[in-house]
């Protein structure tokens, strides 16, 4: 019998807001992906729109998961890496990939650090240069816009772009990761929202679009991760697989806002999962 495929999320788990852990367990699963996960912290909700959230901090307790796991002789077909809540994680995260990786094992990192051309508040200036750290070991990185213009030195440039803008940061981030890109929130008008991908094998660069949305929907970058991920993971390539991440992100952000849901909450990605499903046979 054919073992299944195993990936080892790092996150965070906010148990209100589906966004990290909470969003990549159900994604990852549904895929037939058995999903482990390394928590780096517990919120008791997701920070964007709620006040007076807690806060543990499990920096402590991640290599000790790793050295009981390594104890067990597990092997992980993939390593994403997610929120990291500090520059101490991202020095023990880059230990974790080389404990759990092989030569085989896919990883992914999403350098969630940054939006709308500004550094979150938690981080300070000298954060993305100890992102480019694990970003230099992953087969994939997932930057938005303004993450890409961080991790490159490139000044950050209010959208709709052009073409050149696009492929220029495409080929600085190559400097970053040189293997496969995914560079997120793309758009050269106000209809359509997509992403461009880099793939070292066939160094082409691809676009996907899908509509539009105004508004901000938290943990949107978590789904599309990790819908990237299982499509991979599923035998997928670079763009068949950003593609269907997209137009699931994009088709769970519609449904929310036809029921409009409080957005503080997430986005409805559980409706979406049936679809994904159907995506990736």
């Amino acid at each position: 019998m054919e073992r299944i495929k195993r990936v080892a999320a790092i996150n965070d788990i906010s148990c209100i807001g589906k966004c990290s852990l909470t969003v990549a367990l159900p994604i990852i699963s549904a895929g037939g992906i058995e999903c482990s996960v390394i928590p780096t912290a517990v919120l008791s909700t997701h920070t964007g729109g709620f006040e007076n959230f807690t806060f543990k901090d499990l920096t402590d307790e991640i290599l000790p998961i790793v050295k009981h796991w390594k104890s067990l002789n597990i092997k992980f077909d993939s390593i994403y890496s997610g929120y990291l809540g500090s520059i101490a994680q991202v020095d023990i995260i880059d230990k974790t990939i080389d404990e759990l990786s092989d030569s085989d094992t896919l990883v992914l990192v999403d350098p969630v650090m940054a939006d709308f051309g500004e550094l979150y508040k938690n981080f300070d200036k000298s954060f993305p240069e100890k992102m480019k750290k694990i970003c230099k070991k992953a087969d994939v990185i997932t930057p938005n816009i303004t993450e890409a213009c961080l991790l490159t030195n490139t000044p950050y440039e209010n959208g709709p772009y052009t073409k050149e803008f696009v492929e220029n940061l495409i080929e600085k981030l190559t400097l970053v990761c040189d293997k496969k890109i995914v560079l997120t929130g793309v758009y050269f008008d106000e209809d359509k929202l997509g992403v461009a991908t880099y793939d070292n094998e066939t160094d082409k660069i691809n676009y996907c679009f899908t509509e539009k949305h105004e508004g901000v929907y938290h943990g949107t970058g978590d789904i599309f991760a990790c819908v990237l991920l299982t499509a991979l993971l599923n035998g997928k390539n670079l763009e068949t697989a950003a593609e269907i991440a997209q137009n699931i992100t994009s088709e769970a952000i519609k449904i929310t806002k036809e029921e409009k849901t409080d957005v503080r909450y997430g986005v409805r990605f559980e409706a979406v999962l049936p679809k994904m499903i159907e995506l990736l046979k």
